[in-house]
């Protein structure tokens, strides 16, 4: 072997310090960049927040007024079903009456006529 190829002891230990110096550079955290303007992120990101939240309560508002919606409907149903009984009712009774009324006025021309024929 030539004589330059060879090196001595404190050559391999002057390449391995510098293997390790790079090797530890490679893992040193680089510096960050740092935002020009943080404040325009950090109002983007409230943005995000206000609409978020402003979204989430109109869902709420859309949920209270469709449950208030279903309890009026259902009283509205419950109301009109109360409506059409009691209009049967008054219907049943009309007609009872328009009988009995029927009835009484019969039963009074034939006393009337009973009345005129005895006369």
């Amino acid at each position: 072997m030539k004589e330059d190829t060879k090196t001595g002891f404190s050559e391999r230990l002057k390449t391995a310090a510098a293997a390790k110096t790079a090797r530890l550079a490679q893992l040193r955290p680089k510096p960050t960049q740092v935002d020009a303007n943080p404040e325009d992120r950090r109002e983007v990101r409230e943005a995000e927040l206000v609409a978020v939240r402003q979204e989430r309560n109109d869902a709420k508002v859309a949920r209270r007024q469709a449950a208030a919606d279903a309890v009026l409907a259902a009283e509205q149903a419950r109301l009109a079903a109360e409506a059409a009984t009691l209009e049967a009712k008054r219907g049943e009774r009309k007609q009872r009456k328009a009988l009995s009324n029927a009835e009484a006025k019969m039963k009074k021309d034939a006393k009337f006529a009973a009345y005129r024929t005895r006369t």
